[in-house]
């Protein structure tokens, strides 16, 4: 696995493309591990984003019954037809930011590191049963923060209140290449039963998350406008908010939704939260 990917390397004398955060995955154990964390057959269709010069592609394949595999990097795609010849991958040339994403059930992926945050609340917005993903060690660390942690988050906040997260394993700078500034990590990420999942309206989370540290209270007061309305307006009815004086990184997803359903009530938000997970 990793002889041939050197060899594709040398093959076409590659530079990556650092602007399209190119560092492939070298470790064999690490892709190896991470495909049996997907519990895949037959019956599953993968969505792979980055799929670079098809080292873990080729293994999702040979497990998987479809592959589907994003690439912003034409030349990728390019190399990826020549080297191998998949009869149940499709490559799908774009941003996986912006292209529509397939039907899929899976996804595992070596994220590049600067689409991790718009790949998550994007992949959060999908129907799906357990995502692999590789992310920046940093990353990985705010996505299972817990309320009052240091590294608790809008992040946090956002995929705990729709998935179970768990990161299982940490990765050294040298199982890539070329050899990352950062440590990274793999998540494990599975959908909350539909009971159980909460839906959240994205600009009050943000307006709460401006100012993180700061009280419930004077975190309203500071975003009012984020929530369309002003200052003024919302002042009179703070007295009665629930959880008025935990600070904005105490609160929980539960609590956050207590918060929404009384500025809702009360005329202050109007906005309906983006549905994910139907």
């Amino acid at each position: 696995m990793r002889d041939r990917l050197f060899s594709i390397i040398y093959k076409y004398n590659l530079r990556p493309n650092r602007t399209l955060g190119q560092n492939f995955l070298i470790v064999p154990d690490i892709i190896e591990r991470n495909v049996k964390r997907a519990e895949l057959s037959e019956k599953d269709t993968v969505l792979e984003i980055g799929p670079g010069l098809g080292v873990l592609t080729d293994e999702l394949s040979k497990k998987a019954g479809k592959v589907y595999a994003i690439e912003a990097d034409s030349r990728m795609i390019e190399i990826l037809q020549r080297e191998y010849s998949w009869p149940n991958v499709e490559l799908i040339k774009g941003d996986a930011v912006k292209v529509e994403w397939p039907e899929f059930n899976k996804m595992v992926s070596n994220l590049p590191y600067q689409i991790s945050s718009p790949v998550t609340f994007k992949l959060l917005k999908h129907e799906f049963e357990r995502a692999v993903l590789i992310y920046q060690l940093e990353f990985a660390e705010r996505m299972i923060a817990k309320p009052g942690d240091r590294n608790y988050s809008r992040l946090s906040l956002m995929v705990q209140a729709k998935a179970n997260v768990e990161l299982v394993e940490r990765i050294g700078r040298g199982a890539f290449w070329p050899r990352p500034k950062v440590d990274s990590a793999v998540v494990v990420l599975e959908p909350k039963p539909e009971k159980e999942r909460i839906e959240l309206n994205e600009n009050l989370v943000k307006a709460l998350f401006q100012h993180r540290r700061s009280t419930v209270v004077s975190a309203l007061k500071k975003s009012a406008h984020m929530l369309g309305t002003d200052k003024k307006s919302i002042k009179n009815y703070l007295s009665s908010l629930p959880h008025a004086e935990k600070r904005v990184f105490q609160l929980s997803p539960e609590e956050v939704l207590d918060i929404e359903v009384y500025l809702r009530d009360n005329g202050l938000l109007s906005q309906k939260p983006e549905k994910g997970l139907n």
